[in-house]
């Protein structure tokens, strides 16, 4: 049999190496045929452009692109009020001294191992997660009616949820609030859900349009899904009453809609994780069924740990079990299994009296500084004279203030003042510092007064 020939436009070692080994397979293999010429160029296929060539570079995202336009900026003063993380009076990212403490505790604990979690993660971490947000003394835990995994931080913990309910759920609608979080159209959408608005914000009086919310809601299909922030809504900062929140609950399960809770800022927005939690445990005291994301970055500073978890209360134990199994399902070719080393901090933290105390010490002291933010910011505009009524600013909650700047006077203040925010004139009152509040209260008051 005649070998089969190999040429090559070049006679590079990687060449060589490839017509021994194409004469190895010639002399091996019985299904090459005696006539065939092997032609081998190490190009071969890679001629021309890219065969993604037609891909079209993506816009920045809205909110992480703020920070991109911030870190290019070499002015001195430039403030970034854009991504929602914490930063101490010195402007700083704060670790909580306990963190650091769990941290050490679980580093110097040799017995520990790096093997693989269940795919429902960290068994202690989901029991003492679902505590957390519905209460020690929750008739729904006590019955074994909740089932909690553990995911990556409140976005996956939002994904995995959805990608179930577009699975296993009649209905393929979920309201979500106008405006919210940037992510979550998406990440309801890319699960297969079909996303439509409910009125929330009133820019008249930049609180809560709370009549366009009931009869949004009051006119969706029965058993439609609904967003609903627990607590400190992002970008507005404005959150319905406890009196509104029943007359919400009411509507919600005359219609049978199904309530999906994400809880990004438990214990952040007020300074106590029982007040913040309130709206969740409402709906759960009713006997009802829904759905909680969890996120541990903002109320233990666990950012890039990425610690979350997904609870679902259901009417009886058995369908939180038969839910739990198909969560299962879908976590299973997401990302197999979370990660340990967050969840571990988070577990020793709160199963700790005395590291749980401390943690509540440490997650007040954010909160109130953010809350003094407020009013700084609030006090400095009114001593300028700006025009209007920002008291919107002492009246919203949590980590985000709406100023109702437009996008013009957002632009504005970036290019003039150096302040960096999102286009809707969202700001992160965490990023704030009493240094900085003057040069944002002068920026302000420049774009109102020169733009107006």
């Amino acid at each position: 049999m005649r070998r089969p020939e190999f040429t090559s436009s070049s006679s590079s070692p990687t060449d060589r190496r490839l017509s021994v080994l194409v004469r190895h397979l010639a002399t091996s293999s019985p299904v090459m045929d005696s006539q065939t010429t092997v032609t081998f160029s190490p190009t071969s296929g890679f001629h021309g452009d890219s065969v993604f060539s037609h891909v079209v570079r993506a816009p920045e995202d809205p909110i992480l692109g703020v920070t991109v336009a911030y870190n290019k900026d070499p002015s001195p003063v430039k403030l970034n009020l854009g991504v929602g993380a914490y930063r101490t009076e010195e402007g700083k990212p704060l670790v909580l001294n306990v963190v650091r403490k769990a941290e050490q505790m679980l580093v110097n604990d040799r017995s520990r191992v790096k093997e693989y979690l269940p795919i429902v993660g960290l068994a202690e971490f989901n029991k003492l997660s679902a505590k957390l947000i519905f209460g020690a003394d929750s008739p729904a835990i006590r019955e074994n009616r909740v089932t909690t995994v553990q995911c990556l931080s409140g976005t996956g913990s939002l994904r995995v949820g959805a990608e179930f309910l577009a699975r296993h759920y009649h209905q393929r609608s979920i309201y979500i609030p106008q405006p919210t979080w940037g992510n979550h159209p998406k990440i309801f959408t890319l699960s297969g859900l079909s996303v439509k608005t409910y009125r929330y914000y009133d820019p008249a009086t930049r609180g809560l349009n709370f009549q366009g919310l009931l009869e949004d809601l009051g006119s969706a299909p029965s058993g439609s899904i609904v967003l609903l922030h627990a607590c400190a809504h992002n970008p507005t900062g404005v959150d319905p009453t406890l009196e509104q929140w029943e007359q919400i609950r009411q509507l919600m399960r005359s219609k049978a809609l199904l309530p999906f809770f994400d809880s990004a800022y438990q214990g952040f927005a007020s300074g106590s994780l029982d007040a913040d939690a309130m709206s969740v445990r409402m709906f759960v005291a009713d006997g009802g069924e829904c759905f909680v994301a969890q996120s541990y970055a903002k109320n233990m500073g666990l950012y890039g740990e990425r610690v979350g978890a997904l609870s679902v209360v259901c009417k009886t134990a058995d369908v939180a079990s038969k839910v739990e199994s198909q969560l299962k399902l879908v976590i299973r070719p997401m990302f197999s299994n979370p990660p340990i080393h967050g969840a571990s901090i988070v577990a020793t933290i709160l199963k700790d009296r005395n590291m749980y105390n401390e943690w509540t010490i440490e997650l007040k002291a954010m909160a109130d500084r953010i809350i003094s933010m407020r009013q700084k910011l609030f006090d400095a505009l009114r001593a300028r004279g700006t025009p209007g009524d920002w008291s919107h600013i002492i009246k919203q909650i949590g980590m985000f203030t709406f100023t109702g700047l437009n996008s013009e006077q957002v632009a504005f203040m970036t290019r003039e003042y150096h302040i960096y925010m999102t286009s809707d004139g969202r700001i992160s009152m965490a990023g704030l510092s009493s240094k900085t509040v003057p040069h944002l209260a002068d920026a302000i008051h420049a774009a109102v007064t020169g733009m107006s």
